[in-house]
């Protein structure tokens, strides 16, 4: 049986080596909710995530921990590459990642070896997956090239709404972003 062929969601003849920001997401295998976890009434997660926002507390599981601290750990470690942001949803991951001074392609043609947000989106997975003990994700991630402060705007406002917000704010910013992106 033939495996589906996957889409090439890169930007042809983009160097991902350039210092600048990207907006990243990840999701889980098969995008399943392993990131989150709920308690309702005595404690017991017996909650589904879709409901839990109104019958109780949502917190990050075991698992959306490790992500968390990994992210600061990788913050911790590269001076040149941060996460400026991040948010970790019940089966995936957003973040703004900041290539910054000091980190820069080579003058030839962008080649597996010198992207740079690749690698580090393959570093944060391999040591994310390692410290869980089995992989959480799935092969390929989103990226999306922040080309302006309007966009890193909308995107960092994006963020910080799911960060914060209910579950009807996040809904009605999902349906916004594309707007603000694109006026």
């Amino acid at each position: 049986m033939d495996k589906p062929v996957r889409k090439i969601i890169r930007l042809d003849n983009y160097d991902y080596s350039k210092n600048g920001l990207y907006f990243i997401t990840i999701c889980t295998v098969q995008k399943n909710e392993l990131l989150w976890a709920t308690d309702v009434g005595d404690g017991a997660p017996d909650v589904p995530l879709c409901c839990a926002h109104a019958v109780g507390k949502v917190y990050l599981s075991s698992f959306g921990k490790i992500i968390r601290d990994n992210i600061h750990r990788a913050n911790s470690v590269y001076d040149d590459k941060k996460i400026l942001q991040y948010v970790i949803m019940p089966n995936h991951i957003h973040f703004i990642l900041k290539i910054g001074a000091g980190v820069s392609g080579t003058s030839r043609a962008p080649s597996p070896t010198n992207e740079i947000v690749p690698q580090y989106v393959s570093m944060l997975k391999r040591f994310i997956n390692k410290d869980i003990g089995f992989n959480i994700f799935q092969r390929s991630y989103y990226d999306h090239i922040i080309r302006n402060q309007k966009e890193y705007i909308a995107i960092s406002k994006y963020i910080q709404t799911l960060s914060s917000g209910t579950l009807t704010s996040i809904i009605q910013e999902k349906r916004t972003i594309k707007r603000r992106c694109l006026d």
